[in-house]
């Protein structure tokens, strides 16, 4: 069993390394907030940017809902763009892009995002150059986990910030709060000008097999602690076993699965016919 070097400098939040086989395991449950949040969003779109496109497979759902339309998905990790290339057509292509800086480049009818603005610090401050970029009318629709004070979570912040990991991971994770509520993100839309959908709603996913909330997380929110042991492979494990234990305590197996409770925020925000300004 190894054991961290206590010299090693703490690791620092830079992107994770993405495994979409991984990711894709649990493709259901995940696609479900995607089909709600575009079930609130209207109109005819002929221009749509994904941005955070992952795997591709939600984009391909952009598609079938508006076949007539140009598609645009844009992430920041080479693996995920790699896998979304075997849903491109001629009217739906990828590229590499980064939403921390990403600016349209030209107008969209709608720009949507899916569980990508919680791993983006400071994110409500990149609305307006967003906003600035839809036809007039158009609509940036979002959602979010909203489950950073989940045990999922807080077990995973504790644990990798304990004495003996912190030399290791302390600052690899995410704070509790990379998320705004929903009042907050209409407060920020309806002040740059928006008329603005937000709402919650907590699914509760029961899932199968051995240790499955520990498989959910290793394709997202795990994927820091994952990316920054990639090198140890007995650290790696180490971790995974104590965390895993507490996982199933936290969310012990019944008769028909292992219950998830998870949160998410949604926002469909639709700009005037001219933005103020």
């Amino acid at each position: 069993m190894s054991a961290p070097d206590a010299h090693t400098p703490p690791a620092s939040p830079a992107s994770p390394t993405w495994d979409p086989q991984q990711y894709l395991r649990h493709a259901d449950h995940r696609t479900r907030p995607f089909a709600d949040l575009l079930a609130r969003v209207q109109g005819d779109p002929a221009r749509i940017a994904d941005l955070g496109c992952g795997a591709g497979n939600v984009t391909a759902l952009l598609a079938e809902r508006w076949p007539k339309a140009r598609i645009t998905g844009y992430d920041n990790s080479p693996q995920m763009l790699e896998k979304a290339a075997a849903h491109a057509t001629d009217r739906l292509d990828f590229a590499p892009a980064d939403a921390a800086t990403w600016t349209p480049a030209e107008p969209f009818d709608l720009i949507v995002s899916n569980a990508l603005l919680q791993w983006v610090p400071g994110h409500t401050d990149r609305f307006p150059d967003w906003l600035a970029a839809l036809t007039p009318g158009g609509t940036f629709a979002f959602q979010v986990p909203g489950n950073f004070d989940a045990p999922s979570h807080v077990l995973m912040r504790e644990l990798a910030e304990s004495a003996r990991w912190r030399d290791r991971l302390g600052g690899v994770l995410r704070h509790g709060d990379p998320v705004h509520t929903p009042a907050v993100y209409l407060e920020r839309l309806a002040g740059l000008g928006c008329r603005v959908d937000a709402w919650e709603t907590t699914y509760l996913h029961v899932l199968s097999g051995e240790d499955p909330v520990l498989d959910w997380v290793k394709g997202t929110a795990l994927r820091p602690v994952l990316t920054a042991l990639a090198g140890d492979q007995a650290g790696r494990d180490e971790f995974l076993t104590e965390y895993a234990g507490l996982l199933r305590e936290a969310y012990p197996a019944t008769g028909y699965g292992t219950v998830l409770p998870f949160r998410r925020v949604f926002v469909v925000a639709v700009t005037q016919s001219r933005l103020p300004g």
